[in-house]
């Protein structure tokens, strides 16, 4: 269903600020000026600040836990191998098209509060459930340990996120839509490489 072009204009205005300025630093007055409509509006759609967050993290997280799912199912007649690496490219392109709120949240997700317990139970909690389903599948069992996996594990997803706890790194790299897509395949290329080296080395263990 598409969405209201108004509450659509306030969501993009509120995820820029917020990527900016960080939620607390950010009023309702400066959401409403950015996206030109009136305060009023923010109140009659989202009932205030916290409910314009709660809405636009639930709208990032379920479309995006849809699409890993969807991206899982759609890749099953491929190897363990290819299907994790499908889902990476998945993850780092959804990512790197919402990248402003995409660091916004990690930013959040850093700090101690009530909305990071809230998303870890909620959508954290399935995207680890998905992502260790498919990275085990990679690995041989024989060959890597508890600790091991566990350790290779907490390394993909250091990857997964890294860009975007770190925007600054990269705002000089990333300018236009073109570099978007280069980022994205380039450092896919990078992390795919990385399990590549993982594999072999599984393979040539002894």
């Amino acid at each position: 269903m598409k969405m209201n072009p108004s509450k659509q204009k306030v969501i993009e205005a509120a995820t820029e600020l917020f990527f900016q300025k960080g939620f607390h630093g950010t009023s309702v007055r400066d959401i409403a000026d950015k996206a030109r409509v009136n305060v009023s509006l923010i109140s009659y759609y989202f009932k205030g600040k916290q409910g314009l967050l709660e809405f636009a993290v639930t709208d990032y997280y379920e479309k995006y836990l849809e699409t890993v799912e969807a991206t899982i199912e759609q890749n099953q007649h491929l190897n363990k191998l290819h299907q994790l690496k499908e889902l990476i490219f998945f993850i780092i392109q959804y990512k790197q098209t919402k990248h402003q709120f995409s660091c916004f949240i990690h930013r959040e997700l850093s700090l101690d509060s009530v909305f990071v317990r809230e998303i870890s139970v909620t959508y954290l909690a399935k995207e680890n459930h998905l992502l260790t389903q498919a990275f085990y599948g990679v690995l041989d069992e024989q060959r890597t340990s508890i600790n091991d996996r566990t350790y290779l594990f907490m390394q993909l997803k250091g990857m997964l996120v890294t860009p975007y706890m770190m925007p600054n790194e990269w705002k000089h790299q990333i300018i236009g839509e073109y570099s978007h897509q280069i980022f994205v395949r380039n450092y896919v290329k990078t992390i795919h490489d990385w399990l590549d080296c993982l594999v072999m080395k599984q393979k040539n263990y002894v």
